[in-house]
């Protein structure tokens, strides 16, 4: 029973950065645009996460509003980014898939630099602590699982309904869809795509950086340049797996995060088993055939994703 519990405890722990980065992504592709450098986004924001409450205090323990700057540089960085991939892809019309990881690598880069010039090696933060929620902690089972979270977990998951309503339910949420799966007519209507798209970049930017932040100060509190560990690029993959709707992208993190807590806690309940290599792959395999099974749903999604917006060609 402790294993079930722990596992599902973590699994809703740990599922939070990948579920920040997955609908900040499902804006980016909902407006038309794939950004594969989701990845660099969040370890510059990991970075940026960090180097502020560590150049307060180092080590030490800091004031809540220390770390929240924390996480305010990492959504910021993570607007810059965004803004800057969208000058290469929506102004400069460069392929996306390139520039995508172009920017992983960029950011990667950056990031990994600034950590070896300002800080120099592995170093640890006090970050922000979890916390039991009075009363509903003391829940049998469902408490322990449920109400003893970082409160930047719950507001991941309120995010999920938040965005819901942004998406499907906002002038903004609208214009965003229409120049993602008809630029052209959205265009013709009066909407300006390119303001749109760059706007939405900014907020998958943001949504990104946040995530990477996140990992640095909630989560591992500390840095190092593996950090993100593919995360951001299973965030792009997720959003195809949620058919581009936050609900589902919701149950495709859990779902990644279930299979990738079950691999690491099996390898501390049962140190005897053998087969590591097997659950290491898990998580990934299960990504791969549940994209698999659903390929035909994704003809769903935006008709213009991937697909650069020229107003002076038929394009």
């Amino acid at each position: 029973m402790n294993f079930v519990i722990t596992v599902l405890t973590l699994t809703v722990r740990f599922s939070a950065a990948l579920l920040i980065a997955s609908l900040g992504e499902m804006f980016n592709q909902r407006s038309g645009i794939f950004n594969l450098g989701c990845e660099g986004i969040m370890c510059m924001g990991a970075f940026m996460g960090m180097l502020i409450p560590f150049s307060y205090a180092g080590a030490e323990a800091v004031p809540f509003y220390i770390n929240l700057l924390g996480l305010l540089g990492g959504l910021a960085s993570g607007i810059v980014l965004g803004l800057f991939f969208g000058l290469i892809v929506i102004t400069f019309r460069a392929p996306q898939g390139i520039a995508g990881i172009g920017l992983q690598m960029l950011g990667v880069g950056i990031a990994g630099t600034l950590f070896r010039s300002y800080i120099g090696g592995t170093q640890s933060i006090s970050g922000i602590s979890s916390f039991d929620i009075p009363l509903l902690s003391q829940i049998p089972v469902v408490g322990k699982i449920f109400f003893t979270h970082n409160p930047i977990v719950y507001i991941a998951y309120l995010m999920v309904p938040l965005a819901s309503y942004i998406i499907f339910k906002t002038p903004w949420g609208m214009k965003v869809r229409a120049v993602g799966t008809n630029p052209r007519a959205a265009d013709s209507l009066g909407i300006n795509v390119n303001r749109i798209r760059y706007q939405a970049l900014a907020t998958g930017g943001a949504m990104a950086g946040l995530a990477g932040a996140f990992l640095t100060l909630c989560q591992a509190k500390m840095f190092n340049a593996d950090i993100i560990s593919g995360r951001g690029f299973i965030a792009v993959a997720l959003v195809y797996f949620g058919h581009w709707k936050p609900s589902r992208i919701m149950f495709g993190a859990i779902l990644f995060t279930f299979a990738q807590t079950l691999q690491t806690q099996i390898q501390i309940f049962v140190p005897s088993f053998k087969y590591y290599e097997f659950l290491n792959m898990l998580p990934y395999v299960l990504v791969i055939a549940v994209l698999a099974i659903s390929r035909e749903s994704n003809k769903l999604g935006p008709s213009a994703l991937g697909k650069p917006f020229n107003r002076e060609m038929r394009t």
